[in-house]
């Protein structure tokens, strides 16, 4: 199977589709009233109208996306099963996305599921690639079509309350890959989301691994920037409070490790000094996948969850997306001067501008006569009339048009 023909019926043009480049050749031979007139359609540019310049996507503040995450082994999918079936037994609204390309079977019916784009073991076969890396490259050529998602979702949008998120066994793949930080922030941008750390309860009751888990828990709070409940599965076969009571009562964890006198129980124990303030701003919850203990308990945290990303996480995001908006436009504004000042200068040779958003190539642009060009040139001035309508500049447009035809 050619993974390129797969992703291509999913018929999604890329906002940055242009050629390498575009070399443009004319005869700059005008007289002082062309070069007053381009001047002028420089003046008109509108920067801020451009791609980069626009508004983000419409926020929506349902469904919440919960987004599962945690070791291999903790019970994931089968706690996505759970929350499937708790969802559709109380009525609530859900969508079901799976973002694990090798798992073989599901628990439950995807809505989305990645196996239905990308297949894991063609990815290996074509790419020579090993098991890990066949669910790297999976993501990743999910993740360039990920827009798609987020417009069915958005579709859907008043129909739902939920979007459950089933991630691939290997943590690091999701939450250290640049195709994971792309999902999570395309969620985050669009709805309120959260994440859900499973932590698998009878193996972190030794406080070795006990800390190892509040550790990645913790970098991937900072890492993401988004709510973190911490679910402590399995308390069917072991009950969660001990892990309560380590994380409320720092001398408890301390008597738990008194026994151990590794370097690895001493360093523990000076990192539960460091992690105290991080649990204080945590909410966690015991869950049982099997029985299904604790799905209400679990539902009120990210209802929680989520009223805490509108009120806080939200207008962090929205002020680095503007931050990131008033670089973007100041980086065009200088883009432009430059441009003016070449054209100017250039005498008829072409000079280069970095279009930025428009094109992640760099596009040669020369002087040009705006009241006729040579017909010699027809071709090259179509690159240049897709130049002025990417730029918003109907005036721009228009006189080039009237020169071609």
């Amino acid at each position: 199977m050619d993974i390129d023909s797969k992703l291509k019926k999913l018929d999604i043009k890329s906002g940055d589709e242009a050629s390498s480049s575009t070399q443009v050749q004319v005869d700059s031979k005008g007289t002082a009233e062309d070069k007053d007139e381009l001047a002028d359609s420089m003046n008109n540019l509108n920067v801020e109208a451009s791609s980069s310049g626009q508004v983000g996507p419409t926020f929506k503040r349902k469904p919440v996306i919960i987004i599962v995450v945690g070791m291999a082994g903790s019970g994931k999918t089968t706690f996505l099963h759970r929350l499937v079936c708790h969802t559709q037994a109380s009525r609530i609204r859900g969508y079901v996305l799976n973002l694990d390309p090798a798992v073989m079977t599901l628990p439950y019916g995807a809505n989305i599921d990645i196996r239905d784009t990308v297949k894991y073991k063609e990815v290996m076969k074509q790419f020579n690639l090993g098991p890990n890396g066949g669910i790297l490259t999976s993501l990743n050529l999910f993740a360039t079509k990920f827009d798609e998602v987020i417009q069915v979702i958005e579709k859907r949008a008043d129909q739902l309350d939920y979007v459950l998120v089933d991630t691939p066994g290997q943590i690091e793949i999701f939450t250290w890959s640049a195709s994971g930080a792309i999902i999570t922030e395309a969620f985050a941008s669009t709805f309120p989301t959260v994440v859900a750390y499973v932590v698998d309860t009878p193996r972190s009751s030794s406080p070795v691994t006990f800390m190892s888990n509040m550790l990645y828990a913790c970098s991937i709070l900072y890492k993401t920037r988004l709510p973190l409940v911490l679910v402590f599965n399995k308390t069917d076969v072991a009950q969660h409070q001990f892990a309560i009571e380590w994380m409320e009562d720092f001398e408890a964890f301390q008597g738990a490790m008194r026994s151990d006198d590794s370097y690895m129980s001493t360093f523990s124990q000076s990192l539960s000094l460091v992690l105290d303030e991080f649990y204080k701003n945590l909410r966690s919850v015991g869950v049982s996948a099997v029985s299904g203990a604790g799905m209400d308990a679990f539902f009120k945290a990210i209802e929680a969850s989520a009223e805490e990303y509108m009120e806080t996480y939200k207008a962090g995001l929205d002020k680095r997306r503007v931050e990131k908006q008033r670089l973007e436009e100041e980086r065009q504004k200088q883009n432009m001067e430059k441009l003016r000042k070449d054209m100017e200068n250039s005498g008829g040779q072409s000079v280069v501008l970095s279009t930025g958003s428009l094109s992640s190539s760099m596009v040669l642009i020369p002087q040009w006569n705006l009241h006729g060009l040579p017909p010699k040139i027809s071709v090259c001035a179509l690159f240049a009339k897709d130049f002025a309508r990417k730029l918003n500049d109907t005036s721009l447009y228009e006189r080039i048009g009237r020169g071609i035809h």
